[in-house]
């Protein structure tokens, strides 16, 4: 999918915008990229311009909500197919998504990138070829990159993440001279398709599944003992679980991956908001 590379707004950037408009200012200076970089944008009274197009000032803008140039207006970057998929601003300036209101990603203490960071610390993944089997937004695999992964195979099933990756400015691209053709994104569930990857042929996984009650089959012991099979012994994995109440669930989602990542022949062990395994 071709990147998105127009403006992006929150309803605090275009109040900002019409503010330094009505109050007769030339040019409004901040960022419409999530805070990846810092821009001028030059105002007339009825239009602006960023980097070389003009744009309508937008309307009222919704909460929560990032909004991109669709060609006709500032929309929602969402989707709906079955589930509403959203792409959701936090305060640390990296989004954040949402499927039916639910938030994929932990960022009450953290930007969800730097808590990527520190769970791709735990694999080590300088030099190594690395599986990330469901995607995302792409975090780990940014954050790998940044650490100097030789290669790293990245899963992603959803289609609406995939468009999601395509606007989001912190999500990697493949492409991208920075990436040095190290990044593998498939379109594709890799319950499916890990069958095709060869034994002991990764250095490293991370293993970043949906919750249970959604992708039970990414905690069974058939795909766990896949992963044991794809990776070398010494190799390190991390699997995200988060903290699930086992009180309301009626089941402990921790203790039952570190069970059966033990039976598929890893030494795993809590760690973060997850378990952390070596190959054994």
């Amino acid at each position: 999918m071709p990147r998105y590379t127009g403006p992006l707004l929150t309803r605090p950037d275009a109040d900002a915008l019409l503010r330094a408009r009505d109050a007769g200012a030339r040019e409004w200076i901040g960022s419409l990229d999530l805070g990846r970089s810092t821009g001028t944008a030059m105002l007339a009274p009825e239009q602006w311009t960023w980097n070389g197009a003009a744009y309508p000032y937008p309307g009222r803008l919704k909460d929560r909500t990032i909004h991109y140039w669709d060609g006709d207006e500032f929309a929602a970057v969402s989707r709906y197919a079955g589930s509403l998929i959203k792409l959701v601003p936090t305060d640390w300036g990296v989004p954040t998504f949402e499927i039916d209101g639910i938030k994929m990603l932990p960022t009450s203490k953290a930007s969800p990138l730097d808590d990527a960071r520190r769970k791709v610390a735990l694999v080590e993944p300088r030099g190594k070829v690395v599986l990330d089997t469901c995607g995302g937004l792409g975090y780990f695999a940014a954050c790998c990159l940044d650490a100097g992964v030789a290669r790293i195979r990245s899963f992603e099933k959803n289609e609406d993440v995939l468009w999601l990756r395509t606007i989001n400015p912190w999500s990697p691209d493949p492409d991208a001279p920075e990436a040095g053709g190290r990044l593998e994104l498939t379109h594709g569930d890799v319950s499916k398709a890990i069958i095709e990857i060869a034994d002991a042929s990764v250095d490293a996984i991370l293993h970043d599944p949906p919750r249970f009650g959604i992708a039970g089959e990414l905690y069974s012991q058939a795909f766990y003992n896949e992963l044991a099979r794809v990776i070398r012994r010494g190799g390190r994995l991390f699997h995200y679980t988060g903290s699930p109440n086992a009180l309301t669930s009626g089941r402990d989602v921790p203790k039952e991956v570190v069970k059966r990542l033990q039976a598929a022949g890893f030494k795993a062990e809590p760690a973060l908001d997850g378990v952390f395994g070596v190959r054994r």
